[in-house]
């Protein structure tokens, strides 16, 4: 399959600012990123997190995906890893340059792709992860299930890492900055609280299956309504 990257001129700013934390954070230096939401608040993320090995939370994910699992946003690997590490077929896919090079540096299998373009596996992916914030990914929630609902097999589930209950849902534009003091760049992105999460998955087709907390953190699993 020939390689697409879609990434919307107006984002390219945001992939950047997402590009370079990420190589920062691989050498060892500071890499905050601040999102700044369509309600108006801001988030801080430690880029450093992503590209440790593992996180606290994430063996409740990894035990879900018992076949073949599509890593949506994969950054730089770290579950699509461990997957390997498992046993498990796995492949990771992202949007930035930065985190399929770092992917593939820690052994992992990750191309560069768009979650809404063409993708290797439509239709036949057992389990999809959405981790790490990723269900806000093109800031369509429903439209990106949609999408993930069809990238799956008949029998296929989405397990999603969702905000707490009672933090707010939303969806639209947004800003992604680091700490140097430069302005936000516009992209589009959204958040879903845990108790939130059934009417996206239902305009998406989907059903709530179950819903687990692990070291502080929200999943849901979805499956096909």
């Amino acid at each position: 399959m020939t390689a697409v990257v879609i990434c919307p001129p107006d984002e390219q700013a945001a992939l950047d600012v997402y590009d370079r934390a990420l190589s920062r954070a691989a050498g060892g230096a500071e890499a905050t990123l601040v999102l700044r939401g369509a309600d108006g608040r801001e988030q801080r993320f430690d880029a450093a997190g992503w590209c440790r090995a593992d996180r606290p939370g994430d063996a409740g994910l990894l035990d879900r995906c018992t076949g073949a699992t599509l890593d949506v946003g994969c950054g730089p690997g770290r579950l699509t890893r461990a997957l390997l590490g498992r046993g498990r077929p796995a492949l990771g896919i992202d949007v930035s340059a930065a985190a399929v090079h770092l992917a593939r540096l820690r052994g992992a299998s990750a191309l560069r792709r768009d979650v809404f373009a063409p993708v290797p596996g439509q239709g036949r992916w057992e389990h999809l992860l959405l981790a790490d914030g990723n269900v806000g990914i093109g800031g369509d929630p429903a439209a990106l299930l949609r999408r993930c609902r069809d990238l799956l097999g008949p029998h296929g589930r989405i397990h999603t890492e969702l905000e707490p209950p009672g933090t707010g849902t939303w969806a639209g534009a947004a800003t992604l900055r680091d700490t140097t003091g430069g302005p936000g760049a516009p992209l589009r992105w959204a958040q879903i609280a845990a108790d939130e999460l059934a009417a996206p998955a239902r305009a998406a087709g989907l059903r709530i299956h179950r819903k687990w907390t692990e070291a502080g953190r929200w999943f849901a699993t979805l499956a096909r309504a």
